[in-house]
């Protein structure tokens, strides 16, 4: 099991928080769990969806905790434990609102932030030193610092759905870079801004 990973995608479960911001990390991990045609199955014991793949020879458990965003440290620790997977063997995707949309951050630890999912892993796993990438969703315009909640909540506009295709696109190639060829290698390579291009206007 030297090989084995956990990339976790951080998330709500039912189909009302489906495509919702706060749920780009569960959208993540499922883009890449199709890429490679993973089948899916929700584990009662330890309270998440999760699917087995191949990265280039490297054993990957991607999951989804449904024990909701605020307890998903619960669900982590369980497969951790279980599995006997370090912490430098983890990876953590998630929304941030602080992060403008378009905008990929990978780091190798740091604190929560103030999002809630990462300070219950914090506190499930005592500690901060694993791997998270934090996906922008940006705030919506002329709102408060911290009254958000509806705002993470709600559904991508149509006009930035596409921008939001093309980042979890890159977010995939970094979770493989990652996986393959560590930190350094996949922050140099993937972390920045994606921008959609404004389409070239013909001339009459």
């Amino acid at each position: 099991m030297e090989t084995l990973r956990l990339i976790v995608g951080l998330g709500n479960p039912g189909s009302q928080y489906a495509l919702t911001r706060h749920n780009v990390g569960f959208m993540a991990v499922e883009l890449l769990g199709s890429q490679r045609r993973a089948g899916w199955r929700l584990e009662g014991r330890f309270e998440s969806q999760l699917a087995w793949v191949q990265v280039q020879g490297n054993r990957v458990l991607l999951c989804q905790p449904h024990t909701f965003m605020n307890l998903s440290g619960r669900a982590v620790r369980k497969i951790l434990d279980y599995y006997k997977i370090a912490k430098n063997r983890l990876l953590v995707v998630v929304d941030d609102a602080d992060l403008q949309l378009g905008g990929i951050r990978l780091r190798e630890f740091g604190s929560s932030g103030g999002h809630h999912g990462l300070e219950s892993i914090e506190e499930n796993i005592s500690g901060r030193d694993y791997a998270r990438v934090r996906i922008g969703i940006g705030r919506k315009p002329g709102s408060a610092e911290r009254e958000i909640s509806n705002y993470v909540l709600g559904r991508f506009e149509d006009s930035e759905r596409g921008l939001v295709e093309l980042v979890l696109k890159r977010v995939s190639l970094q979770i493989e870079r990652w996986i393959t060829d560590g930190s350094a290698k996949a922050m140099n390579d993937f972390n920045g801004v994606i921008r959609l291009e404004p389409p070239i206007q013909q001339e009459s």
